[in-house]
């Protein structure tokens, strides 16, 4: 196992606001930006968290990326607008989606923003909670770039594309949900790369189509979709709703965020819902509640100690990594410790 080190969040989100800032990035943007990586760090969820720091800004320097650009938002209807992220941080486009969104659902009860020309915008489950944190529901859709066959198939078309929603509860913890449409998500396999450790053998196929361990011959090959046909047609949608509504890249033309070759396109589709359209408020928190405890209160399998919520493992873990810190392999941090160094600001000090 790799040793790690634990990285205090503050000390994590300070520099790579330095890193973020020192490419180009506005302070404000670079804000935005560090505070959606750290989330995805404190969730647990490494592989979409200040990890991705080193492509990004590979990603600036071959200009592919725009650091200084500035999304612009059109509205459509009362209830639709559409996000022009001109080649920005995914991130940024994507909370300019769902804060017109937000402003939209409170005023009208749905609002709905689709978002073309981005890149990737790392956790889907940061945007959900960002709806949650303004009492709201949430659908959050986006495409990427090829790594999973279509059913039958060993070709790489379609994104590991994730899909995200979200509704708060009153006492309970809010449903979460972020997941891929592939047995697991590509950036494990690349954090798998980073600390020299295997992958099990039903994630991914190598070049030839055999199931592999091998991370790096992974990533030569192609995901396998969870539930066979059922991964690669929700895979599909992603790309629909994403990509051909928004105007964006589609079908296998998304380029990925470790590809410093072109411009990504990428698309995204955001929805914010009032919870108190058909009902109460009130009345809608306690049915979530209910719902929770129907969950988590169910007869356990054999070998099962607890029932977890969606989302809920993530919020345990963030409770978790806000007291004890994040943990990085050397590898890592010597990552993150190289860019600071390419752009003369302070990086990561390991005792």
């Amino acid at each position: 196992m790799t040793d790690l080190h634990k990285i205090p969040h503050t000390t994590l989100s300070a520099c790579v606001h330095r890193i973020l800032t020192a490419n180009g990035v506005s302070a404000a943007d670079a804000t935005t930006i560090a505070d959606c990586l750290i989330a995805a760090d404190l969730r647990g969820v490494d592989t979409h968290g200040s990890n991705r720091i080193p492509s990004y800004m590979a990603r600036i320097r071959q200009g592919v990326l725009d650091p200084r650009a500035v999304p612009t938002l059109t509205q459509t209807t009362p209830v639709a607008a559409q996000v022009d992220g001109h080649n920005a941080f995914g991130f940024v486009a994507a909370h300019l989606a769902m804060t017109r969104a937000i402003a939209m659902a409170q005023e009208f009860g749905i609002g709905l923003v689709s978002v073309k020309h981005s890149n990737h915008f790392g956790m889907s489950a940061w945007l959900v909670q960002q709806a949650v944190d303004a009492g709201l529901m949430s659908l959050v859709f986006t495409n990427s770039s090829p790594a999973l066959p279509a059913w039958g198939s060993r070709e790489k078309l379609l994104g590991v594309s994730p899909i995200a929603c979200g509704a708060p509860a009153g006492t309970a913890p809010p449903f979460i949900l972020d997941m891929a449409p592939s047995v697991a998500a590509r950036g494990k396999i690349y954090k798998a790369l980073r600390r020299g450790e295997s992958i099990p053998e039903d994630w991914a196929l190598d070049a030839e189509g055999n199931r592999t361990t091998d991370p790096a011959k992974a990533l030569e090959g192609v995901m396998l979709p969870m539930g066979g046909p059922k991964g690669s047609a929700l895979a599909i949608m992603m790309d629909v709703f994403s990509g051909v509504f928004s105007g964006s890249a589609f079908a296998g033309d998304v380029t990925g965020p470790y590809d410093p070759s072109r411009e990504a396109d990428v698309g995204h589709f955001i929805v914010a819902v009032k919870p108190d359209l058909f009902m109460g408020l009130e009345e809608f928190k306690a049915r979530m509640d209910y719902l929770y405890q129907r969950v988590v209160g169910g007869q356990k399998m054999q070998g099962v100690d607890r029932i977890y919520y969606p989302g809920e493992i993530e919020l345990e873990m963030r409770e978790r990594r806000l007291q004890e810190g994040i943990p990085f392999a050397k590898a890592e941090i010597e990552a993150l410790n190289r860019e600071a160094e390419l752009v003369g600001v302070e990086g990561l000090t390991v005792e």
